[in-house]
């Protein structure tokens, strides 16, 4: 037999075990491909100044890339392991390790090249769905066109090349290092499968649960005032990092043995074969697959969160601009809303008209403030806000001497946070205004221009008021108009772009305001979104590949139990509660550090949480659960071959 032979032969024979290697190469080369296009594509500056995302671009396809150089290191190791013994066979047969060295490089390069140019392939005809994708979550009207950019292409080339020569000096050192005889136990000395859990073992265990509990519980106080000033949440953002962190490490590396041991004395040691085959098979291996787990966990709640995040942002877009806004559209000169409705009343679009004078008082909210996080900018003691009358707000009726606030953003609740009643002065010029506050309100009466840092808007009794306003030397003028018929935003919306209004007034629209948030937020979302999903496939890739080695390693077992009398039914049922385990431990952990994370700081991003962060996390868990079940699949295969 040829060396040309011989090396056809092996890739006919281990190609079913390196299809989702494949796979994963041809994925991982595609969106590489595919995320530089759009780096070197025109369109993604030319739309307007829409999109300045060549930048966002380049940055994201570093972090693809270092993605995908872990994994195809990781997936060659580990297959170089696998095939250890056969590289064993060739030095007792004579060939020298150069020789084999060659043939297995020769081997690679037909695999790698081979799935690269497959990758680009698919990358170049994606490419025009990706920019379609990114047109439609940033509100973008463009036409999606397919470009092929030859410096994506040497750039692509030059980086998958790169890794692949890495990968050929770790095979070559690889095995220079190793002996004939080491080749031979390489797999078999790989696992420990009869040491007991130490006392060590439980002790790291209780503590690995002890520091992930403790991190989730300051995680909730991270932004309840417990922390009063800016180097104190640093410090525990840290802390919380590097508790969680330690803490998954530690519970991967104790605590589940730990906790099947208990399971196994309960029982007495008699164990179902469903046990054996789950609960045994998980605990003899979790300790060596500690680190590899805690690194799959933490980046897996790393993408969670940042997706959810990220999801939050977009889905609360049109809610944060009313807000913003106030109403659908919003002045702060009469002859601009003037102009604007004239345009309307042409076009017969009805609409409500609200004019509120709004007069700037200094205040101290010192009496009324619960906290206040020391080294940001406000001073509670020397704050100004807007001030209106009752009677400029609908439906709301405020007596003689008192006063409401509404219009608090949660951010600023969380770093300032107020009482439900006291007593504040308004200051106005020489005006001074004593009054009760009662309380805060969240409906938003004025545009964000008037909220002065975020604070709120007082409302205060026509009396109150008019001594403000007598002593103000400025009185603002806000003018909000709401559609009837909200059908027709759209519509008045282009008439409000399409007119020309004077350079020194205010003028906003909520659907424009949404749209700019839409299209900041969207290409974040769009960039943390792929990365997440090459992160979910290639974790999903690593831990098939180990569960690929595990079933090669236990299928001398297999058939003893199916000569005991074993169905193949009866070893499935353990195979999928192994798998469940395998594959769910991480996926599980690593949702509950996402919420946690995201639970101390979504308000930050935006005004939804449980819908945006629940979509999320079904969609990732639906993809992570693929793997599972292809590893089931290759069990089951593993089964039916074992008699």
């Amino acid at each position: 037999m040829s060396i040309n032979q011989l090396i056809l032969r092996n890739l006919k024979k281990n190609l079913k075990n390196y299809y989702l290697y494949v796979f994963a190469l041809i994925f991982s080369a595609a969106l590489y491909f595919a995320f530089v296009t759009l780096q070197y594509d025109p369109a993604m500056d030319a739309t307007k100044g829409s999109i300045k995302g060549a930048a966002a671009i380049k940055t994201a396809s570093v972090l693809l890339i270092t993605i995908v150089t872990i994994f195809l290191i990781y997936a060659n190791n580990i297959f170089l392991k696998r095939r250890s013994q056969e590289i064993g066979l060739f030095q007792l047969i004579g060939m020298t390790k150069n020789r084999i060295f060659r043939i297995l490089s020769t081997e690679n390069i037909i695999l790698y090249f081979g799935s690269l140019l497959v990758g680009i392939l698919l990358g170049f005809s994606g490419s025009k769905l990706l920019i379609m994708i990114l047109y439609k979550i940033t509100t973008v009207k463009a036409i999606a066109t397919l470009h092929f950019s030859t410096q994506a292409l040497i750039q692509t080339l030059v980086v998958f090349g790169a890794i692949f020569v890495v990968i050929l000096l770790m095979n070559y050192a690889f095995m220079k290092k190793q002996s004939i005889l080491a080749l031979f136990r390489v797999l078999s000395s790989s696992e420990n499968k009869v040491k007991k859990v130490s006392t060590v073992e439980i002790a790291m265990g209780i503590t690995g649960i002890l520091l992930i509990l403790l991190g989730y519980y300051v995680s909730s106080k991270l932004f309840d005032g417990d922390f009063t000033s800016l180097p104190w949440l640093a410090g525990a953002m840290i802390f919380i990092l590097a508790s969680v962190i330690i803490g998954t490490y530690l519970f991967y590396k104790g605590s589940i043995r730990f906790i099947f041991a208990m399971i196994r004395k309960k029982k007495d040691g008699y164990l179902t074969i469903n046990e054996v085959l789950s609960l045994s098979s998980i605990m003899f291996r979790i300790k060596s697959n500690a680190l590899l787990l805690t690194i799959i966990t933490t980046v897996s709640a790393l993408a969670i969160g940042l997706l959810s995040l990220s999801y939050i942002s977009y889905y609360s877009a049109e809610k944060t601009a009313k807000n913003q806004v106030a109403a659908d559209f919003a002045f702060t000169k009469s002859q601009d809303a003037e102009m604007f409705l004239k345009e309307l009343d042409a076009k017969k679009i009805l609409y409500s008209e609200k004019r509120i004078d709004v007069v700037q008082a200094k205040i101290n909210l010192q009496a009324i403030m619960v906290e206040h996080i020391k080294g940001l900018n406000s001073d509670p003691r020397k704050t100004t806000i807007s001030v209106v009358s009752d009677k400029a707000v609908t439906g709301t009726d405020v007596r003689p001497g008192d006063a409401i606030f509404t219009g608090y953003s949660d951010l600023l609740q969380k770093f300032m946070k107020l009482k439900d009643s006291g007593s504040i002065d308004f200051k106005v010029q020489k005006e001074r205004v004593h009054l009760n506050y009662l309380g805060l309100k969240k409906d938003y009466i004025l545009s964000w221009n008037y909220t002065v840092g975020g604070f709120p808007v007082a409302i205060v009794d026509e009396s109150a008021f008019t001594r403000l306003k007598n002593g103000a030397n400025h009185v603002s003028l806000y003018i909000g108009i709401n559609l009837k018929n909200k059908d027709q935003l759209e519509k008045a919306n282009m008439i409000f772009k399409g007119l020309k209004f004077s350079d020194s007034s205010v003028h906003e629209s909520v659907l424009e305001m949404s749209n700019m948030q839409k299209k900041s937020i969207g290409l974040t979302m769009f960039i943390v979104g792929f990365l997440g999903l090459t992160f979910l496939v290639t974790s999903g890739c690593i831990l098939y590949f180990k569960q690929m080695g595990e079933g090669e390693e236990e299928k001398p077992n297999y058939t003893i139990l199916r000569k005991l009398g074993f169905t193949q039914g009866d070893l499935l049922k353990g195979i999928q509660a192994k798998q469940l385990f395998g594959f769910g431990i991480p996926l599980a952990i690593g949702l509950l550090h996402s919420y946690f994370a995201v639970q101390s700081g979504w308000f930050i991003f935006g005004t939804e949480l449980w819908t945006p962060m629940v979509a999320v996390m079904i969609v990732y868990t639906a993809l992570y659960s693929i793997f599972g079940l292809i590893s089931i699949r290759y069990y089951k295969k593993l089964i039916e071959e074992a008699l």
